[in-house]
């Protein structure tokens, strides 16, 4: 497998979310199907970082099965497949005797050997560190600095029954673009007869409620605000009132109560006519429907008006179009890989979610080829009750540089204590190119500075210019050359100062400055 050079044609990263809890109740099956579908994965896009979040690591039986883990982990590290990956990153949350700390959690990371510049961030030490060989963590979580890990409060739970939910959030620096990915797994519908009790369902309330705490974490002043991925399972479900609803337009409904407590026991919805055949059987983890192929044909694209948990957040999160079936529950038997159980209304639990800002990141204007892809691995193939969803993006350095959201430096740097006004550290150009003159810039600051934009007022050309990479604490009058000029689409990024220059010798024109990509790291 041959992953292309890291150029300024782009970084290629492939984010991947799989509930991989049956894959530990038949290994020799399952999980040898399920690697050979993410082996080629891997092949077809060619990715230089691979982001894998699991959930429901061990299975239903994580006492017994913790050790097909281990040969799990250590495929996925020693694989020929993956030879060309020579970093790893392996968070394993296996404490499962910590019952208000374990969510069975798991999040991979693998770098590609091309891949020179890549950092991960310690919460603790609130810093980035070069990340180099292949480590693996796991039972006790809570104390590893590169990496932030909560399980929800009691009282977020359904009837505050402790399970395995909760999120892990790790930071990567990659092309000098700073980001989160939050690996998350919410609350799954206890009873099918419950959630059609009413639209939206009592569940799905309990998950807004869930994803709304880890967004507030993650979004709060700890630490720095950058763009986020947050992908895994959210269990997401179709308003299962509204959806029986269509199902069953034309169909009469019988209700079987339980003979010792008069609880509801099923429903039954039968055809009016047609020898009043079954159309549809719900019981508490029963959904039986006449016809699956309504769950299939067309990926199931008219149910998605059905699928609405996601709106509440449409300001905070956002999702590519969606162009695959249901990803939950299918069949578990080796030889159904397109089958669905009968036991939940299909639904597309596994998404990978953005933030406006990482959507800004990833997404090329509409003039451009369009190089993400969203789909499931091993459509064909049983891969478990859960299809693992990927989104692969071909990110170019330069686009993402230009879209950095970190903070400006005057604001980093001032909060820090270490440059009261940053015009002070930038001297008049010359009659060709601006200069930074940083003579005075602490040494025990390390910068980097890479894209500009120079505009005049009353013009509207605008040109983009670059530094390379180093350590400005050791340059003075760093000069600044002219790359092609190049129209932006829009300025995401804030001014900093305005500079007299001279650019041609017989007028002066006043130029404002604009930065778009600023990181320091203490030394």
């Amino acid at each position: 497998m041959m992953a292309g050079k890291v150029t300024a044609q782009g970084t290629g990263i492939l984010l991947v979310t799989a509930n991989v809890g049956s894959l530990f109740e038949d290994p020799e099956n399952l999980q040898k199907a399920w690697l050979r579908e993410f082996y080629q994965t891997v092949h077809s896009h060619k990715p230089h970082f691979i982001a894998l979040h699991c959930q429901e690591v061990g299975g239903k039986n994580y006492e017994e099965s913790m050790s097909h883990v281990d040969s799990f982990i250590k495929e996925l590290l020693s694989s020929d497949a993956m030879k060309e990956f020579n970093r790893a990153r392996v968070y394993l949350d296996e404490n499962y005797k910590s019952q208000e700390h374990f969510t069975a959690l798991g999040s991979c990371f693998f770098l590609h050997e091309s891949l020179k510049n890549i950092h991960q961030f310690d919460f603790k030490a609130k810093k980035y560190k070069k990340v180099m060989g292949k480590e693996i963590y796991s039972d006790t979580l809570e104390s590893t600095p590169m990496l932030e890990k909560a399980k929800f409060p009691q009282e977020y739970f359904p009837e505050c029954k402790w399970s395995r939910k909760g999120f892990i959030r790790t930071r990567w620096a990659l092309a000098e673009c700073s980001f989160d990915l939050v690996n998350i797994h919410l609350f799954h519908d206890a009873s099918n007869l419950v959630a059609w009790e009413k639209s939206p369902s009592v569940y799905s309330g309990t998950r807004q409620k869930a994803l709304g705490y880890v967004l507030d974490r993650i979004t709060d002043q700890r630490f720095e605000k950058v763009p986020y991925f947050i992908f895994g399972d959210f269990n997401f479900r179709l308003d299962s009132k509204q959806v029986v609803e269509s199902l069953c337009s034309s169909a009469t409904m019988q209700t079987v109560r339980a003979a010792d407590t008069n609880e509801v026991d099923k429903l039954i919805f039968r055809e009016m006519d047609n020898d009043r055949k079954v159309v549809l059987q719900l019981e508490k983890k029963l959904f039986s429907y006449i016809n699956q192929d309504v769950f299939r044909e067309n990926n199931g694209t008219p149910l998605l008006e059905y699928d609405r948990e996601l709106s509440v957040f449409k300001d905070r999160l956002n999702e590519l179009e969606i162009s695959f079936p249901p990803s939950y529950p299918y069949s578990e038997d080796s030889s159904q890989g397109k089958e669905y159980m009968n036991t939940r209304c299909p639904a597309w639990c596994d998404r990978i979610l953005m933030s406006s800002s990482a959507k800004d990141l990833v997404l090329k204007p509409e003039n451009e080829e369009k190089t993400m892809v969203y789909n499931n691995i091993g459509a064909n193939v049983c891969m478990g009750d859960h299809k693992p969803v990927f989104l692969d993006v071909v990110g170019s350095v330069a686009k993402v540089q230009r879209r950095f959201c970190g903070k400006p430096p005057s604001r980093t740097m001032r909060a820090m204590g270490v440059i009261p006004n940053p015009t002070d550290f930038f001297s008049p150009a010359d009659k060709r190119t601006p200069r930074l003159c940083t003579s005075t810039l602490p040494v025990s600051v390390t910068t980097s500075l890479y894209i500009w934009t120079l505009r005049s007022r009353g013009h509207r050309k605008k040109t983009i210019w670059t530094t390379p990479e180093g350590s400005l604490a050791h340059l003075t009058n760093l000069s600044l050359p002219v790359t092609e000029p190049r129209t932006l689409d829009r300025l995401a990024h804030r001014t900093l100062f305005c500079q007299n220059s001279n650019r041609k010798s017989e007028f002066t024109t006043y130029f404002r400055y604009h930065i778009y990509n600023f990181r320091y790291t203490s030394t």
